[in-house]
Formats: C-alpha cells, sequence, structure tokens
C-alpha cells in the first residue's frame, strides 16, 4: 500500500535548514527530552481526568444533592466531548500546526480545571466537564502529527520506544486516577479534582511554549512531499459539525442499551447518510472514506482497537463491581486487586514499545484476552484471591500490548500530512468501546452484579477475543508495518 510507505521516502527529501529547530543538548537530538516532555505532560491530562472523577461522584452527588444517575453524565460528557475532539483537534492541528494545537489545549484546560473548582451549579460543573474533554482532547492527536514532523526533520522513522512512551504516560495516569482523586476527595474536597488541573495544564503549557518547535509556514501543514498542504479553509467545519452530531445520537442511544432509545436510531442514520455524502463529494474531507476504503489496514486497525477495549472497559467496569457487589470487597480492597491489571498493563506497554513487530504482541494481546474471560467464566463470589489476581494480571497484558501496537500501527498506516486526525480516529474509537462496554454492563447486571452476569461478560469476551485474533492473524499487513516504525 502507498500511504503506509510514505513516511520514510518523505524523510529523506525534507530534512534542511530550513526545517531546522533550535538545536538539543548532546543526548536528546532528535525525539530527545525537551521535545518528549511536554507531549507526554499533555498526553497524560485526558485518561487521568478520565478515571479521576470516579471516586469524587458520591462527594459531588450529595453536595448538589444530585442522584448517580445525574453523576454519570459527568462521566460521559467527557467521553463524548472527547471522542469528538480528538479526530477533530487532529484534523487542526494537521492544518494549522500541531504546537498551536497543543497550546489552546492546555489553556482551555486550565480555563476548565477553574471553572469546575468554582461552579455554583451542577449544570457549570457538567459544562467544565465538556471543555475539559475538548480541551484534553488536543494533546495526543497534536503530539503525535508532531512526532511525524521531527521523524521528517531528522530523517528517520520515529521510534517505537518513544511511542511507548506517549502510550505508557496514558496507561499510568489512568491507573492513577483514581486513587489521585480519592486523595484529593477526602482531602481537600471534590473540587480540588478539578483545581489539580490548573499546575497540571500550566506546566504543559510552559513547557510546550519554551520546548516545542514552532509550527512549519505558519498557515500550512507539511505534507509527505514536502509541499504545503492544505489552508485553513481546507478544515471541512461542515464536516466535522455532521460528525459530532451523529457521533452524539449514537452515543446517546448506547449509553442506555438496558433501556434502547429507538427514535435516536433515524436522525443518527440520516446524519451518517449525510456525513458520507459530504465527505465523498469534499475535495479535501474531515473523514476520507476513499482513502480508508483503499488503506484496509488501518481500517482494521481502527475495529481492532475498538474491539479490544470495548473487552478491557467490560472487564476494568464490570469485575471491578462484581469484586464489590458479589465477592465483598470494599471500594478500596477492589482496587486493590486491580492492581495486577494496571502493573501488567504497564509493563507490557514498556515491552511492546520494545518490540519490532506488531502482529505478534497484538496477537498475544488476544490470547490473552481470550484466557482472561476463561477465567472469569469459573470465578464465583467465594474464588480465592489469587485466582483473582491473576484474572486481573491477565486483562492487564492486552491493555498495554494492543495500546502500543495499534498506536504504531496507526502511526505507520496513515497518510503522512493526515496523521494528527488518523490518531484522534483512533481514539474515537477507544471511546465508543468504552461507551458501549458501559451500556453492555447495565444490560448484563442489571441492579446488581452477579456470577451470572460476570459470566455474561465472560462469554462475550470470550468471543471477541476469538475475533479479534482472527483478524490480526488474517491482516497481512502487520507482517511488514512494525519494520517501518522501529528506528
Amino acid at each position: 500500500m502507498s500511504a503506509p510507505d510514505a513516511p520514510d521516502r518523505a524523510g529523506d527529501r525534507t530534512t534542511g535548514p530550513a526545517q531546522r529547530t533550535p538545536q538539543l543538548p548532546s543526548g536528546e537530538a532528535g525525539f530527545g527530552a525537551r521535545l518528549m516532555t511536554p507531549l507526554l505532560l499533555g498526553s497524560l491530562l485526558n485518561p487521568i481526568n478520565s478515571t479521576m472523577i470516579a471516586t469524587a461522584l458520591v462527594a459531588i452527588g450529595q453536595d448538589f444533592r444530585v442522584g448517580a444517575a445525574d453523576t454519570a453524565w459527568l462521566v460521559s460528557a467527557m467521553y463524548l466531548a472527547s471522542a469528538v475532539g480528538q479526530p477533530s483537534l487532529g484534523r487542526v492541528a494537521d492544518r494549522i500546526g500541531p504546537r498551536r494545537v497543543f497550546v489552546g489545549g492546555t489553556v482551555a484546560v486550565c480555563a476548565a480545571g477553574l471553572l469546575g473548582a468554582l461552579a455554583p451549579t451542577f449544570t457549570l460543573l457538567i459544562v467544565s466537564r465538556v471543555v475539559l474533554g475538548v480541551g484534553t482532547a488536543a494533546a495526543y492527536p497534536a503530539a503525535m502529527a508532531m512526532l511525524r514532523a521531527e521523524s521528517l526533520r531528522v530523517g528517520r522513522p520515529t521510534p517505537r520506544a518513544v511511542l511507548g512512551r506517549i502510550s505508557l504516560a496514558a496507561l499510568a495516569s489512568a491507573a492513577v486516577g483514581p486513587t489521585l482523586g480519592g486523595l484529593l476527595a477526602a482531602t481537600a474536597g471534590w473540587r480540588a479534582v478539578f483545581a489539580v488541573n490548573i499546575p497540571l495544564a500550566l506546566l504543559a503549557l510552559v513547557s510546550g511554549l519554551v520546548w516545542l518547535p514552532p509550527d512549519r509556514n505558519g498557515r500550512k501543514s507539511t505534507t509527505a512531499d514536502g509541499a504545503g498542504g492544505a489552508t485553513r479553509g481546507s478544515l471541512d467545519p461542515f464536516g466535522i459539525a455532521l460528525f459530532a452530531s451523529a457521533l452524539t445520537c449514537a452515543m446517546f442511544f448506547l449509553l442506555r442499551l438496558d433501556a434502547p432509545r429507538w427514535p435516536l436510531l433515524a436522525p443518527t442514520a440520516v446524519l451518517a447518510a449525510v456525513l458520507v455524502w459530504w465527505q465523498l463529494r469534499h475535495p479535501q474531507p474531515f473523514i476520507d472514506l476513499r482513502m480508508l476504503a483503499r488503506n484496509r489496514a488501518l481500517a482494521l486497525t481502527y475495529l481492532r482497537h475498538g474491539l479490544a477495549y470495548l473487552l478491557i472497559y467490560c472487564v476494568l467496569y464490570g469485575f471491578s463491581q462484581w469484586l464489590e457487589q458479589a465477592h465483598g470487597f470494599s471500594s478500596f480492597h477492589a482496587g486493590l486487586v486491580l492492581l495486577p491489571m494496571s502493573g501488567a498493563a504497564a509493563i507490557c506497554s514498556l515491552a511492546g514499545a520494545r518490540t519490532k513487530g506488531i502482529r505478534a504482541p497484538l496477537a498475544v494481546a488476544a490470547a490473552c484476552l481470550i484466557a482472561g474471560s476463561a477465567v472469569l467464566v469459573l470465578l464465583r463470589g467465594t474464588s480465592p484471591l489469587p485466582v483473582l489476581l491473576v484474572a486481573a494480571a491477565l486483562f492487564g497484558i492486552p491493555q498495554g500490548l494492543a495500546s502500543t501496537g495499534n498506536q504504531a500501527a496507526v502511526y505507520a498506516q496513515a497518510p503522512a500530512d493526515g496523521v494528527g486526525a488518523a490518531a484522534g480516529l483512533q481514539r474515537t474509537a477507544q471511546y465508543l468501546g468504552a461507551i458501549t462496554a458501559a451500556s453492555l454492563i447495565g444490560l448484563l447486571y442489571g441492579q446488581r452484579a452477579t456470577d451470572a452476569g460476570l459470566h455474561a461478560i465472560a462469554l462475550l469476551g470470550a468471543a471477541l477475543g476469538v475475533l479479534l485474533l482472527a483478524l490480526t492473524l488474517a491482516d497481512r499487513s502487520l507482517r511488514t508495518t512494525g519494520s517501518r516504525t522501529v528506528g
């Protein structure tokens, strides 16, 4: 396929005096600490805010006198804003420059933290979460676009270890989020969960302004052949609006699979049809459907990533609820049981970053999902602690390997001038998996987590694991993709 090969060829043609950034110290040339520090700081803001709120929801509900169904919107609002914001801001980063998008995102995170910390009403608190979702959504696609630009500048592919650090920052921050949120809520009140974003975002903002290289040409992005890309007028705002509207309707439907809102399917279908029509006729569409039709490898990567995280989130949310309601653990002890999942995810993320290939780690990830699901089928409310820890660890392995593997695949398979939007769509697939998982848990558990409900999740997981393994082994493009992403 031509698209994945473009970055390597382009790297030799686009380096030169005009593209040089300020000289980095010895040992930091290329993908050094100055470039990576702000990118890593920005990349952790979204995942940590996705999980940090969990341990503050009860206190928020008590203060505003709202129930669990209402506080759930604080979670859903950010997922929705992030799912729309990631590819949208990735598109903007590809067109006007990733540094501008990164800086704008950190400013929005500061504003959201201040609004949430001072919000006098529950409605404004939800608004702050929406702004937080949009602001934190800027960092990851901007980081991926900036790494591609640096790859072109130095004339070599981005090392897998560098991509692995971005993935590890997301995994580690998501893992510590609930603990940090609980600590802040217990010591300083739930508003500190919002206020902590201000110093974190300011640190990312200052380091970004000081160390990130300026965007090239100001008004134009750089394509694979070194020519100026599309101008500011090519952002396709109508396509972005259609995408956001269709995705919003779809997510509102997915949020309540236990009580389906069937009327939402009609506007979702209409909006999706109009979106497809518009993207096919637009000269520079927001989502290049023709490219995706040609680039089967990239489309399959999105499918694999979404399915993997559908299962991972089913276990993350469903297993933790079962530990508390069926096994009798406290929330604190349930969190301790899940520690092997976080630890295994971090270790496997590092291991995946050091692996030259992509196909083998993804196959191992699918096999572990199948094995973990088999263990869940055997669990009962009286199962011993060691078995519970093994089950948690088995699902941590694919979390780390799938994250780094699919991230590296997207980086290699995306068009050279569209890596930001492509990376954003990868995260959108992940968020769709998360929202669908939450809905499936409600559907399978009902009012309370039970052994039967956990076993239903396990059977679903085994089926998805088999499908993922088949998709991975059948994808011949993964045999060569890995060699194009390793420096």
